[in-house]
């Protein structure tokens, strides 16, 4: 019933409503030193932020690499310059569009993805969509496997935790998800000729922390399935969403909150917001922190209801105690 009434439904509201790549507003601030003249003659669809005077290209470049903002002008009084970030693809193509644009008087130089090609912002994202797969899917297959086989429940009479058991289980596959991420990597860089500006660390714990929060999904899914018919149900219903709504396909600046909020529910939303930026901006880790934060709290919370939830419904004996016995009639 699910997959015959909720899945057309959730079809046709996502492609309603947010399967558009039409972006009505985008972001803006204005630095330089004739910056308040300049900002009165942008087009209608820059939504101005900062005006700062005292600021110069370089701070607009840092702004950018930081991810504040959709664009920048650098308001020289002689030859405007707009500074577009170009990791973010539909937004950067409409500044571009509106730069260019008659009524503007402002040269567009887009940074961080010049000649706006597709698969540079497409294969970070594609980066976090296998270890999704990988964690969702595969790790919740397992288990059930797993748990039809009487694998999991012969582990009830070892004097084992829920945590151990979980963190055992899930290990593998995350040793796996790490080497998808890398060997994806390192295919985009050099087939796709995706620049990696910034720092492979950054990237690494933010994919290891991504790989905690779906593979405790995972686990979660393995719990409520009886079989593996069940499991695929409910991973491709997780899975889904976080293809649609997470920006990596249509821009979330272009849904309206009726659907966005969703997107910012999705653990591949921030991923994607980490890998794009670490690799096409170089951003600093402080600019990130919101993002890593978020997935660390979603793995502190995923981690944790799935070691309740293999508690008491699946080895409600593992509570690391020696198995009770009859006495003796």
């Amino acid at each position: 019933m699910a997959m015959l009434v909720v899945l057309p439904l959730l079809f046709l509201i996502v492609f309603g409503y947010a399967a558009s790549f039409d972006v009505d507003t985008i972001k803006v601030d204005v630095y330089g030193p004739a910056a308040e003249s300049v900002e009165g003659d942008l087009p209608e669809l820059f939504d101005v932020g900062a005006v700062e005077p005292d600021k110069n290209r370089d701070d607009a470049v840092d702004t950018l690499r930081r991810g504040r903002t959709d664009a920048v002008v650098v308001a020289d009084p002689a030859s405007p310059e707009g500074l577009i970030d170009g990791s973010n693809l539909f937004s950067a193509q409409a500044a571009n569009a509106a730069f260019d644009s008659a009524e503007s008087p402002v040269e567009p130089t887009v940074l961080f993805n010049p000649d706006l090609t597709t698969s540079w912002v497409m294969v970070p994202a594609i980066i976090g969509l296998i270890m999704a797969f990988i964690g969702t899917v595969i790790t919740s297959l397992g288990l059930v496997r797993e748990r039809q086989a009487g694998t999991l429940e012969q582990l009830a009479v070892m004097p084992f935790q829920p945590s151990d058991v979980i963190l055992g289980k899930i290990a593998p596959y995350f040793v796996i998800g790490l080497i998808d991420m890398a060997v994806v990597t390192a295919l985009g860089v050099w087939i796709f000729g995706v620049p990696f500006e910034g720092s492979v660390g950054l990237l690494a714990f933010g994919a290891a922390v991504f790989l905690l929060v779906v593979l405790g999904v995972g686990v979660l899914i393995s719990t409520v399935s009886q079989n593996q018919g069940q499991a695929i149900q409910m991973a491709m219903f997780v899975l889904l969403p976080q293809v649609l709504l997470s920006g990596m396909i249509f821009p979330l600046e272009s849904m309206p909150w009726s659907v966005r909020w969703i997107g910012y529910l999705l653990p591949l939303t921030y991923f994607i917001e980490i890998s794009r930026g670490v690799m096409l901006r170089a951003a600093p880790f402080d600019s990130l922190l919101f993002p890593y934060g978020v997935l660390i709290l979603m793995a502190v919370i995923v981690l944790g209801l799935a070691v309740l939830r293999f508690r008491r419904d699946l080895a409600p004996d593992i509570d690391g105690t020696e198995p009770a016995t009859e006495a003796p009639s």
